[in-house]
């Protein structure tokens, strides 16, 4: 009996994002359904009753929530495909969980009110997500990736914003470049990996998207 695997999520989020790369690194073929998260279908809401978000991966039925639980299912259900996301040495990974968790704790949010936040408030945010990044930029220091010389489940995990880094610049009036060089060049060396670069989704599209949301949600 052939695998079914199903990926329940929207084509801007970072979280999917995740999953896409991780998934296309594996070489494993899967069923995209793109949810429109303003009018949820029946099977999201069954599939994740608790948080009623994506992504979720439905695998043989069974499904599995959370982008970061998601990533280590995948490694471990398909470790013959490809490297491992997390390093063997029971403390590194754990160091690189914690980093994980540093990333969905902060940079998501500070990137979300970059966008939907206007005045001061945007200013003060702006200025949280660059000292979030110069954070991130000490642990990368000289290093290729965050593990070492190869990609892993920190870099998994933080490149899929790079894709929205275009809107919160342009909303936020400032340049990652400029502020923290390291990360855009970690950036700039994560996209020359191929399931990154196709995973990603153009940042102009990224940035219309946003602007739906900011009226959506009467911001402009």
């Amino acid at each position: 009996m052939a695998e079914e695997l199903i990926l329940l999520d929207s084509w801007p989020s970072m979280f999917g994002i995740r999953v896409r790369i991780a998934l296309a690194d594996k070489g494993v073929e899967y069923v995209f359904r793109d949810e429109d998260l303003f009018n949820k279908t029946p099977l999201l809401l069954q599939m994740n009753p608790i948080h009623k978000k994506i992504p979720v991966l439905i695998h043989n039925g069974k499904p599995l929530c959370e982008s970061s639980i998601i990533l280590e299912y995948v490694d471990e259900v398909w470790k013959d495909k490809a490297p491992p996301l997390l390093p063997s040495d029971p403390y590194q990974r754990a160091h690189a969980r914690f980093w994980v968790d540093y990333i969905d704790k902060n940079v998501y949010n500070a990137g979300r009110k970059i966008w939907s936040l206007k005045g001061e408030e945007q200013e003060a945010a702006k200025k949280e997500f660059i000292a979030i990044l110069k954070t991130l930029e000490e642990e990368i220091g000289e290093k290729t990736y965050f593990s070492g010389e190869i990609f892993g489940y920190v870099d998994l995990s933080l490149i899929p914003f790079y894709c929205w880094f275009h809107s919160y610049e342009i909303l936020g009036k400032f340049s990652v470049k400029a502020e923290c060089p390291k990360i855009f060049e970690w950036a700039k060396r994560c996209m020359q990996k191929e399931t990154v670069s196709k995973s990603l989704k153009d940042e102009k599209e990224v940035f219309k998207f946003v602007l739906m949301l900011r009226k959506k949600f009467g911001v402009d």
